[in-house]
């Protein structure tokens, strides 16, 4: 399989993106090649939606994942693998970058757009830092003793965005809060206070709702729950995709097909629609007893999306991190301190306490 490699003009190195600079840059001369800016017509075909039932229809989206391919080195003439579901990475044997020009021949649904990284690899490294040092309940010596590693990954994600229209008819009740007067004693002594009563009724409607760019990993190489935590994303950012942006980077191919990235979606969705829902429900409190979302008008973009990648060491253990190409925003596994946890629960039992007691008086 062949490589497109990008050589410097000035000392024949083999160029890399540039993280900020819209350009490709030689890493031991310093020398840039500027990269084409987008025009119109290129820049509305790259964020165009996509109709989601007709790529549906084609099994798109679902096709076998892109298996080992073996690629020749430009720059040592090395041949080699890259691993499963990577289009792009760098040779083992002299760093230069690989990318598999033809990698997605397979596929019917290929990446339009791509989201530069903007944030360089030593921001990425002082925003870690800065995450560490604010973590709340953490042991006190993880500031000191944490050990990053020496370098961090840049990596390409593969994402779908989903935009859909929503009707959602439901059924539940809505609460509304009333006074009643109550006497009690109190020492010997006989007092009135008003108590908060909920006066429920059944409720029923439909609320139409409409979603715009709600994105879905489509790894399955990181924990969800950190790659959703990097939001929000810059989609306005979004340049067509073109090889020059993914030059010394690695870049995955999506492993989470097209159908159950939506149902992904659907489930970030429904805490809007619940929402709107509460909201057309009125009064004071709402149940919810069954609601019957239906999707329509659905569409969808594939894109890449940058993210730095690396761990660190404490306490005998590895911790992965990850860093938002694009903001800098931190997300990661860390340690917990015991101690810590037990005084703050310590303490808001005692405050409960002083509360009462003082209430009491």
């Amino acid at each position: 399989m062949t490589t497109n490699h990008y050589p410097c003009t000035a000392c024949g190195a083999k160029l890399e993106f540039a993280p900020g600079q819209h350009a490709l840059q030689c890493p031991y001369c310093g020398a840039q090649n500027a990269i084409a800016v987008a025009d119109v017509a290129e820049q509305e075909t790259a964020v165009a939606e996509l109709d989601y039932q007709a790529y549906l229809a084609k099994a798109a989206g679902n096709e076998p994942q892109i298996e080992r391919q073996t690629v020749k080195c430009p720059g040592c003439g090395a041949a080699s693998q890259l691993p499963a579901n990577t289009t792009a990475d760098r040779c083992p044997f002299c760093a230069v970058p690989l990318i598999a020009s033809n990698a997605y021949a397979q596929r019917t649904i290929q990446p339009k757009a791509v989201a530069p990284f903007e944030i360089k690899e030593n921001q990425a490294r002082a925003s870690f830092k800065d995450w560490i040092h604010g973590l709340w309940f953490a042991p006190n010596a993880l500031k000191q003793a944490y050990r990053a590693a020496s370098g961090l990954k840049g990596i390409y994600l593969p994402y779908w965005t989903y935009d859909a229209h929503t009707d959602t008819p439901y059924r539940g009740e809505r609460g509304d809060y009333y006074y009643v007067s109550e006497t009690y004693t109190d020492n010997g002594v006989t007092k009135t206070r008003q108590v908060r009563r909920t006066r429920w009724s059944s409720a029923a409607g439909e609320v139409s709702v409409g979603f715009d760019d709600v994105t879905v990993p489509a790894t399955q190489s990181l924990p969800t729950q950190y790659l959703h935590g990097l939001q929000p994303w810059r989609l306005d950012k979004l340049q067509p995709y073109r090889e020059d942006f993914l030059t010394g980077f690695t870049v995955e191919a999506y492993q989470l097909g097209l159908q159950p990235g939506f149902a992904e979606a659907q489930g970030l969705m429904e805490p809007t629609i619940r929402e709107a829902i509460r909201r057309d429900i009125g009064g004071d409190e709402q149940r919810i007893h069954n609601m019957s979302p239906h999707y329509y008008d659905i569409t969808f973009k594939h894109i890449l999306l940058p993210i730095w990648l690396s761990s660190y060491q404490y306490g005998g253990k590895t911790w992965r991190f990850v860093v938002n190409g694009q903001t800098g925003e931190v997300q990661g596994e860390r340690p917990w301190s015991a101690w810590k946890i037990a005084g703050a629960i310590l303490l808001a039992l005692l405050l409960l306490f002083v509360v009462i007691y003082l209430s009491g008086e």
